[in-house]
């Protein structure tokens, strides 16, 4: 298939390179500036903007290989919108978190949504990517088809680098066919219970997609319950489905209500994820082993990932000892969502493993050797 009408035909970033290398010559910083859906996250960057939203259009769609090439500045809604047409998707379900989310933001805060655990996160579904480095070269990593890898592949090495290692100008993401059959059902669970049931239905042959286990503190006598979405052939669904309902005392959800839920899961815009108990508190995202057990109950929590995303609501003075019970499990912790009260001298995320830290700074080095790009502090 080629472009569709309308699509972009040039394919070289000359105002992007031109932006970059006066920066470089100038001593500037530059902070690479999309949909600015992800600024919460990340928090403030210094630096002058470099907007990627001039730089838009799906350039080509392959529906029979299952690849789609897009724009760093493409809104995500544009390329979503693209696929459904196919009866095709981005199967992790990337967070929009705004209504101007871009797909360079996408790749580049490598963020996924409920489905993760079951289909693989940002980076899995890179293929190739051109990027615009510190130098202001353009660079071609990948390609289109997962056999054009080979060694050390870099373009999967954007997902979650937020802009340090340059400007993403394209990508080449592989997608999916929309599952043929979805169920949801709900079941009335504590926390621990919960998370023995998830892992004892992961070692069996259910077709489970996504989970997302809740009790909304916000709410006076709010029960404690965990949300399970089946996904696959349309057999293999109505088997579990009716299996979980029989077996577990699962309730079947209306499939419409269910998918608006799931989206708001996915956004941020659950009344749980959304709504602070106080503006002294910041969420918290603690990844964890799934098989961990249930731990810092003294606040609030959603759970998602079968155990292995832990969403929390917790002042930043909490910040040592959240991250040495997500470090006792193998895990680690990020303060996603600072608190409106500020967060003075906490670090957004947690820092990485001492023997990590000289790899990740060569790998900048390389990049952008003289620091054009700013970004958050990841080491």
């Amino acid at each position: 298939m080629s472009a569709p009408a309308g699509a972009p035909t040039a394919d070289h970033p000359s105002e992007l390179i031109d932006r970059v290398r006066a920066a470089g010559a100038a001593g500037q910083r530059l902070r690479i500036a999309g949909g600015g859906s992800k600024l919460a996250v990340s928090g403030p960057v210094e630096g002058e903007a470099l907007s990627t939203r001039a730089w838009s259009g799906i350039l080509s769609h392959e529906p029979s290989e299952l690849v789609i090439t897009v724009r760093g500045g493409t809104p995500l809604s544009e390329v979503e919108a693209a696929l459904v047409e196919h009866g095709q998707c981005l199967p992790f379900e990337p967070p929009h978190l705004a209504s101007h989310a871009t797909v360079g933001g996408m790749v580049a805060s490598g963020l996924a949504g409920p489905a993760r655990a079951s289909v693989g996160g940002v980076r899995d579904y890179v293929l190739g990517a051109r990027l615009v480095n510190g130098r202001g070269e353009l660079l071609t990593f990948g390609g289109q088809v997962m056999k054009n890898v080979a060694g050390y592949d870099v373009s999967r090495a954007l997902a979650g680098s937020w802009g340090l290692l340059g400007v993403i100008a394209d990508v080449s993401l592989k997608v999916l066919p929309v599952p043929p059959a979805e169920a949801t059902l709900f079941f009335y669970l504590n926390q621990h219970d919960a998370l023995e049931q998830l892992h004892r239905w992961g070692g069996e042959p259910l077709p489970l997609n996504a989970s997302c286990w809740v009790r909304d503190d916000t709410q006076p006598g709010a029960p404690e319950l965990l949300f399970l979405r089946l996904r696959g052939a349309v057999a293999a669904v109505e088997a579990a489905s009716e299996r979980l309902q029989r077996e577990a005392g699962g309730i079947r959800m209306d499939t419409a209500q269910a998918s608006a839920d799931w989206s708001a899961c996915r956004d941020h815009r659950l009344p749980f994820l959304a709504n602070a108990p106080s503006p002294d508190h910041g969420l918290w995202r603690v990844s964890l082993p799934q098989t961990a057990a249930p731990l810092l109950a003294a606040w609030p929590q959603l759970i998602e990932w079968h155990g292995a995303q832990r969403w929390l609501w917790a002042p930043a003075a909490a910040e040592r000892e959240i991250r040495a019970a997500a470090h006792a499990e193998g895990g680690h912790a990020q303060l996603f969502r600072q608190p409106a009260t500020g967060a003075a001298g906490v670090r957004r995320f947690d820092e990485p493993a001492p023997a990590l830290q000289p790899v990740m700074q060569r790998l900048r080095d390389a990049f952008d050797p003289h620091g054009v790009f700013a970004g958050p502090e990841l080491f």
